[in-house]
C-alpha cells in the first residue's frame, strides 16, 4: 500500500458548499452503527463508548457499538469501507487502523486512502510501557539489562498491527533485546495475559493500563509518547529514558464510508467537537490517558496524510510486515 502514495483521503470541503438533500437534513432517522475494530474492554472500545453516549444524546438517536476485532483492525475497517455511505455506519478509527495497517499489510482488499471520508478527530492517546511486578526492573535501563541477560526467555503481547504492537517491536529493535511477540485480537486480552503471568511486559494505551498502574498491579517504566501523563508526571518519557524513536502518539477519530453526504459529515463533526468542550470532559479524558483533539473533516484528513509516513517509517525500522 505504501507504493500507492500520495495518499488522498476523501475530504468534504468542496462538497460542503452544495445544498444538502432532504434525507441528509433529517439525519439521523434511525440508530447509527459505530464499528470498533477491536474487542470490548480495550482502549479503543473504552474511548468509543465515552464518545458515543453524549453524541447519541445530541443526535437524538441511539448509537450501537459493534465490536469487530481481528486481522489488525482490518475486518472492522473493511465492514465500514463496504457499507452504504448514508451516515448510519461509522468507524471509530485510530492510528492503528488508519495509519499503521496500510503500512503493515501488503494485500488489503480495500484502499485506506480512498475508501473513507474523514469525519472528526477525537483524541490523542498516550502509550505506556509496563512490566509485571515480579520483573526486577524499576526503569527502562534496568529492564533492558535484565532482558539482555535472558535472551528468548521473555515475551510481550499486544494487539496485532496496532501502535502497541509496533511500538513494542520498535523498542525491541532499538534496545537490542530478544523478546518474543505474542499477538492478540485486542488490548484487553493482552493485558489480561500479562496480569496472569503469560507475558512479561507490554506497551499499550493508558486507558486500559491506568487503573492497573494506580492499583499497583503493574509497574510503569516509561511513557511511549512525546509528553508526560498528567496523572503521573513522575513517569519518564521514552526520550528521557534514552529511546526517542519509541515516542509516537497514538490517536483516535471517526471516519465514514467514502461518499457519505457532506451535510451528514458536517453535522457529525460539529456534534463530536461540541462533546469535547468543557473541563469535565477534558478531566475525564485525562484520567484515561487521552487528550481531546477537535478539528474539522479537512483538518482530520490532512492530519491522517501527515501521519502515514511517520508510521510507515516506524514499520520499516521495526521490520514489521504482514502479507
Amino acid at each position: 500500500m505504501i507504493g500507492k502514495r500520495p495518499i488522498l483521503f476523501a475530504l468534504t470541503a468542496i462538497a460542503l458548499s452544495f445544498p444538502a438533500p432532504a434525507s441528509a437534513q433529517r439525519y439521523p432517522e434511525k440508530p447509527i452503527k459505530l464499528i470498533v475494530p477491536f474487542p470490548p474492554g480495550g482502549p479503543m472500545d473504552t474511548l468509543a463508548r465515552f464518545m458515543a453516549q453524549p453524541l447519541s444524546e445530541r443526535l437524538g438517536q441511539s448509537i450501537v457499538i459493534e465490536n469487530r476485532p481481528g486481522a489488525g483492525a482490518t475486518i472492522g475497517m473493511r465492514a465500514v469501507a463496504t457499507a452504504a455511505p448514508d451516515g448510519y455506519t461509522l468507524l471509530f478509527g485510530s492510528s492503528g487502523s488508519l495509519a499503521v495497517a496500510p503500512a503493515l499489510y501488503g494485500n488489503l482488499d480495500y484502499d485506506p486512502a480512498t475508501s473513507f471520508t474523514p469525519v472528526a478527530p477525537f483524541s490523542t492517546l498516550l502509550q505506556l510501557m509496563v512490566v509485571r511486578l515480579d520483573i526486577p526492573a524499576n526503569n527502562v535501563a534496568e529492564f533492558v539489562t535484565y532482558a539482555k541477560a535472558r535472551p528468548k526467555q521473555l515475551n510481550h503481547g499486544a494487539a496485532l498491527a496496532t501502535p502497541p504492537h509496533l511500538l513494542s517491536t520498535l523498542f525491541k529493535v532499538k534496545a537490542g533485546i530478544d523478546s518474543t511477540y505474542v499477538p492478540y485480537k485486542g488490548s484487553a486480552l493482552a493485558v489480561s495475559d500479562l496480569l496472569g503471568g503469560a507475558t512479561h511486559w507490554t506497551i499499550d494505551g493508558i486507558p486500559i493500563l491506568a487503573p492497573l498502574v494506580k492499583a499497583g498491579r503493574l509497574r510503569p517504566l516509561a511513557i511511549a509518547s512525546t509528553q508526560h501523563w498528567g496523572e503521573m508526571p513522575q513517569i519518564p518519557t521514552m526520550a528521557e529514558a534514552g529511546y526517542p524513536d519509541v515516542a509516537l502518539d497514538a490517536w483516535t477519530g471517526v471516519v465514514a464510508p467514502a461518499g457519505t453526504p457532506p451535510a451528514v459529515v458536517s453535522k457529525l463533526n460539529a456534534l463530536i467537537n461540541g462533546g469535547l468542550q468543557g473541563d469535565k470532559v477534558k478531566d475525564a479524558l485525562a484520567k484515561l490517558g487521552a487528550l481531546p483533539k477537535p478539528g474539522s473533516p479537512a483538518e482530520f484528513g490532512a492530519f491522517i496524510r501527515a501521519e502515514l509516513p511517520k508510521w510507515a517509517y516506524a514499520v520499516k525500522i521495526a521490520g514489521a510486515k504482514i502479507d
